[in-house]
């Protein structure tokens, strides 16, 4: 008996990149070259924000999408933080709000006027202190308006209500610094990948642990909850240092349900995953290409489509929501590539091919919308409650008309399940003792300096004073 290939029926098969024309870019924008490993991009429908290079403290770039083209070097930007920009992500369900985090310690809530900024900005509508330590995730909540996560490096994870301005839970399960979250659909789970080597399935509410594995022949870098499938995916690296993706059941993370070894290269592997059309995207960070899968219900799991390639690595990808796209073309992802080099940020579409020009209603199933199905008090009491749903053919156009509240506070101690976070400060890592040693010697170095160039004055000063008394006219 032959031989023959199993071919698999997709609709997804055929699916490709298209790169926009470089009139349709944005160019001239000094990219951030900080290593941490985010994508220092966020997009809406209306916006692309990209943490840019800044001396004296951290700063992006807000700027509306029909704005393509070259940027001024003197265009405004957001500056308020007075350390690097770590990470930045808009909310789901009001457009021109945009919250960031910073090495400063602290996560702050922007509200961009319409059209774009027209001058720099420097206060926020709100600035939220509770970390002892730089901040390096947000994640906003995805069908509950209001409730913001953020993770920093004193290992807590704070939940914000921001009608009120305060942190109202803390997941305090964590050994080390957090390296990703991502919520199942509807946000009743988190999961957590760490530095500790640990993934971890966390009810938020509680803080209490539900799953956790110890990945030690994969060592997790990245994880996201894959719709409502009850399964997540990690990407990390395997015990000989190859790029490796699992599978998790999220009920049973004891072994994982398949790995697969990508390649052998060393940059950090970002997974998109897109519920619609069960397609997983995997970019690698310093790579010029991006694969993608499709994800079944059964073995194997994982089915290989095909690989868009480009010569110019990607420091990081912006992912366009949902609402966002051109259904017209039979566009199911876009992303927004940082190339770094260039100063360039590059526009992907990905494409479904077909002849007829009417709405593809297979490709485009009701999908989350910009309306939240929860308030923070509902989800805070332990409602849930599935993200209210839109078609892309009737609403994808509707704008929501939420309008953000800052809370009005005083600074104050911050206390969340009867710990101070401001006074709770952990032990200092080996990494942050060496950084406050070379700066103390900076300023060591900076002030012997400086008694130099006085010491320099004072015999200067001296010497013309005795010049003076020895002079003619005095005697």
């Amino acid at each position: 008996m032959s031989w023959r290939p199993q071919y698999r029926s997709s609709k997804f098969r055929n699916v490709y990149g298209k790169v926009a024309s470089r009139e349709h870019c944005f160019d001239g924008i000094p990219i951030t070259k900080n290593v941490h490993d985010n994508h220092f991009c966020a997009v809406n429908a209306r916006f692309l924000a990209i943490v840019t290079e800044s001396a004296g403290g951290g700063s992006f770039l807000v700027i509306p999408l029909e704005q393509t083209g070259r940027i001024e070097p003197n265009y405004p930007k957001v500056c308020g933080h007075q350390g690097n920009v770590l990470d930045i992500k808009w909310n789901p369900f009001i457009e021109n709000i945009i919250a960031s985090c910073s090495e400063d310690t602290s996560v702050r809530i922007w509200e961009i006027p319409e059209g774009g900024l027209k001058r720099n900005m420097t206060e926020a509508v709100l600035e939220l202190y509770g970390h002892s330590r730089r901040v390096g995730l947000v994640e906003w909540h995805p069908t509950t308006n209001n409730i913001l996560f953020s993770a920093g490096y004193d290992y807590k994870v704070l939940i914000w209500n921001l009608d009120i301005g305060e942190p109202v839970k803390m997941i305090d399960c964590h050994t080390d610094v957090i390296l990703c979250m991502s919520f199942n659909m509807d946000g009743s789970l988190l999961a957590t990948s760490c530095k500790d080597k640990k993934l971890r399935v966390v009810e938020p509410r509680s803080g209490r642990v539900l799953q956790e594995a110890s990945c030690k022949n994969h060592r997790v870098n990245r994880v996201v909850f894959l719709g409502s499938t009850k399964r997540l995916l990690t990407t990390g690296v395997s015990r000989w240092n190859t790029r490796q993706i699992a599978l998790w059941d999220q009920e049973d993370l004891s072994m994982p349900l398949i790995e697969e070894e990508i390649d052998g290269l060393s940059g950090l592997l970002f997974p998109f995953y897109d519920a619609d059309t069960h397609m997983l995207y995997l970019a690698g960070k310093g790579d010029g290409n991006i694969r993608y899968y499709e994800i079944g219900s059964e073995k194997p799991y994982l089915s290989y489509l095909m690989e868009f390639r480009s010569p110019a690595p990607q420091k990081g990808l912006g992912v366009m929501p949902k609402h966002g796209l051109d259904v017209s073309a039979c566009e199911v992802f876009r992303f927004y590539k940082l190339i770094t080099l260039k100063g360039l940020i590059e526009p992907i579409s990905m494409i479904v091919p077909r002849r007829s020009e009417t709405y593809q209603e297979d490709i485009y199933p009701m999908t989350p919308g910009t309306e939240p199905a929860l308030t923070p008090d509902e989800w805070l009491s332990g409602v849930n409650r599935d993200p209210i749903l839109m078609s892309l053919k009737e609403g994808y156009k509707r704008t929501s008309k939420i309008v953000f509240k800052a809370p009005v506070r005083e600074k104050k101690s911050v206390v969340v399940n009867g710990i101070d976070l401001l006074e709770n400060v952990p032990p200092r890592t080996e990494n942050e003792l060496l950084r406050m040693f070379f700066r103390q010697q900076d300023e060591i170095r900076r002030l012997k300096d400086e008694l130099s160039q006085k010491d320099i004055r004072i015999r200067q000063l001296q010497l013309e004073l005795k010049n003076l008394r020895n002079s003619p006219k005095n005697n």
